[in-house]
């Protein structure tokens, strides 16, 4: 058994030549190069993580912007399909008046000579109140101007007691359904007399300068 020496104590394997102070030195270097290569790293990674978060976010924008086209997309479909859907019911129903109108006309000619009574009135009738319902309304009155978009003028006249193209008859009703006219009101129309426009002009213009018109 070796018998160990009092009062020596082990130490660490110094190089020649070097003082106590190196040897602190050398056991001191790796400590400090271990502390001074961690802030390095973790600056590295921090960079990593937010360029990571950076594509993250890029990437969240182009779908958040896909998904607002998409959703826009599908709202002016739901339009399109809706504004045809209407379409097609309007122009369902208006074929199927129009090819009602010769019945009606038939109806209005019977009302008007008396002739609408008994069973053919109730029938007459419940047509009227049926074809109403589907939106359609007649149009034409006379006594009302002119005007090329809802009349067709069958006959022409002049009239002394007009002032301008007025309906003087109606010779057949106009239809329409809501906004759309499916047959214009077909009258006859009577113009002004020619120079009685100026006429009347003349006499209201010399009325004034007289001081009125004169009294017998």
């Amino acid at each position: 058994m070796t018998e160990e020496t009092p009062g020596f104590e082990e130490k660490p394997d110094v190089p020649s030549g070097a003082t106590p102070d190196d040897a602190a030195e050398t056991a001191e270097t790796p400590s400090a190069k271990e502390g001074s290569a961690a802030p390095a790293g973790d600056a590295s990674k921090i960079a990593g993580l937010t360029a990571e978060l950076d594509q993250v976010r890029s990437a969240l924008g182009e779908r958040t912007g896909d998904l607002q086209r998409l959703q826009a997309e599908y709202q002016n479909y739901r339009r399109r399909v809706e504004r045809d859907r209407i379409t097609v019911k309007e122009i369902a129903v208006a074929g199927l008046l129009t090819e009602l109108l010769p019945v009606l006309d038939d109806v209005g000619r019977a009302r008007d000579h008396g002739e609408l009574v008994g069973g053919f009135k109730s029938v007459a009738e419940s047509l009227e109140t049926v074809v109403a319902k589907m939106g359609l309304q007649q149009f034409g009155k006379e006594g009302e101007p002119f005007d090329p978009t809802i009349h067709e003028a069958l006959m022409h006249s002049y009239a002394p007691d007009v002032t301008e193209t007025t309906c003087v008859a109606i010779l057949q009703p106009g239809y329409r359904i809501g906004e759309r006219t499916i047959r214009p009101a077909r009258v006859a129309v009577a113009e002004p007399q020619p120079g009685a426009t100026a006429a009347k002009d003349d006499k209201k213009q010399a009325d004034e300068e007289s001081g009125g018109p004169e009294k017998g």
